[in-house]
Formats: structure tokens, sequence, C-alpha cells
């Protein structure tokens, strides 16, 4: 696939995803969902890829749906399969088996800060500032920010983040939780790098199980929680990985994983 309002690349086990619009603020139009998932879905199904990391060119991250796509208005059908386009994006971020990184340069706003809420792992340049502003426009988050902010911040927060629509800024948005780190700008892909190469070093099996675990937490309850984390134990003394992993710690040595 050709790409046009993404920059997508492969290099030593990471698959980078930049968002090239930078004279819209890299907003999102079917076009670039389209892209987008089609990326993704590279990266999920090549085997050298262990690691995603996405950032964007140019002043923001994304700040969110292109409105232009409604200037002349849009039906309900035509609004409904540009909303599930957006779900499809974030939930395929959330539950495909290699970890993801959101390395937020500037504006996350509306839809880009739910891509980076569904991403495991978000690092923001100093610079860059978050929000849901899309109730001053007479709408919603809509591409899952309702729930996943929700689930990250607490009930409270995320109703005043949501019906506020107020930005806030990456240090307040490292306090709540909604980022892993803060770091300035000109350091952020250094330190998204950083992340990355620490993660391809990992085994891919344990990766994929232990991200699916970790979802499933907030979607489950405790005691089944607890018993999926037992079920799935009992697969790892087969994988290469897992004996590699021994070896390796008794050997004082570096593992080597295969993903096997």
């Amino acid at each position: 696939m050709e790409f046009k309002s993404i920059i997508y690349e492969k290099a030593e086990g990471i698959a980078k995803i930049t968002f090239n619009k930078p004279e819209k603020l890299n907003a999102a139009d079917v076009t670039f969902l389209q892209e987008l998932k089609a990326a993704l879905e590279d990266a999920e199904k090549d085997e050298n890829v262990k690691v995603v990391v996405i950032t964007g060119s140019g002043r923001a991250f994304s700040a969110g749906m292109d409105l232009s796509m409604f200037k002349e208005g849009v039906s309900a059908y035509e609004f409904s399969k540009i909303m599930e386009l957006g779900h499809q994006v974030t939930r395929f971020i959330e539950t495909m088996s290699k970890p993801v990184i959101a390395a937020v340069n500037g504006y996350a706003l509306g839809g880009g800060c739910e891509i980076s809420l569904a991403c495991d792992i978000t690092i923001a340049a100093d610079t860059a500032s978050f929000g849901q502003p899309e109730i001053n426009l007479a709408f919603y988050p809509s591409w899952g920010g309702t729930q996943r902010l929700t689930r990250l911040i607490g009930y409270k927060k995320a109703k005043e983040l949501i019906l506020l629509g107020d930005r806030i800024s990456a240090e307040e948005a490292y306090r709540l939780g909604i980022v892993n780190a803060v770091v300035p700008a000109d350091k952020l892909m250094e330190k998204a790098m950083e992340y990355a190469k620490k993660l391809a070093s990992k085994s891919p099996v344990a990766l994929k199980v232990a991200k699916r675990l970790v979802n499933s937490a907030l979607e489950t309850d405790l005691e089944a929680g607890l018993r999926m984390e037992v079920m799935q134990s009992a697969l790892f003394p087969a994988t290469e990985d897992f004996n590699e992993g021994l070896k390796a710690f008794f050997e004082k040595r570096q593992p080597s994983f295969k993903g096997k």
C-alpha cells in the first residue's frame, strides 16, 4: 500500500509510524485512518517487528478528526462508518500482540488523544498538550475516549476533562497517569527509541501474554483474572523463549529470544 498521510518505516525490530499531515496538524480523515490501520496490520504480521512507535510530524501528534470532511454536511450512515473506523484502529492498537509506544510531540487532541490512550506506553514532549475538546463542537469523544479515559484516570476526572473540553499540559497528563514520562522536546524520539529497543529485547511470547493479561484486568473480575494468569503460565515451559531465559540466567548472559 502506498502511504500519503503517514510515513511507515521498519528497522532493527521497530516499526515507526509518523503521522505526516503537518499542515493540518495531522488531523485524521478516512485515508489517514485506513493507512494507519494498514501499517499496524503489517507490523502485527511481520515477525521481524517486535514493537511499534507512533509519533507525529510538525507541531502536532494529531489534532483529531479532520473536520473538513463534514464541511458540506454528512449523513448518519457516513458519520457512523468513520466513527467505526476510528474504533477499529484504536482497538487494534490496544489488542495487537506487540507493544505500541506513543511518542507525543505536540497537540494530542480529540481522536489524537484517543489514539495515545490506546497505546501501551505514552511518552510526551514537555511541549505536548492533551485534551478531549469534542464537547465544544456539541459532540463527545467517540474513538474510545469515554471508556479508556475513565478506566485510566477515574470517573470524576474523566468527566471533568470530557465535559469541560479543556486542554491539559504534558506535566498534568503525567500527574493523572495519562502518560508514562515527560521529556524535553528534543529528547522525545531518543527516549521513545530507548523504550522501544528495551521492549524489542524481550520475549515476544511473554510480551504478548503479559499485554493480554493486563488488558483483561480492566474487563474482568479479580478471581477470573487470577485464574487466567495460572492457565497462561502452564503454556510457558514448552516455549523456547522461556527455556532460553532460564538458561541465560544460570549462564549469566543476555538471552536471545526468538518468539517461539
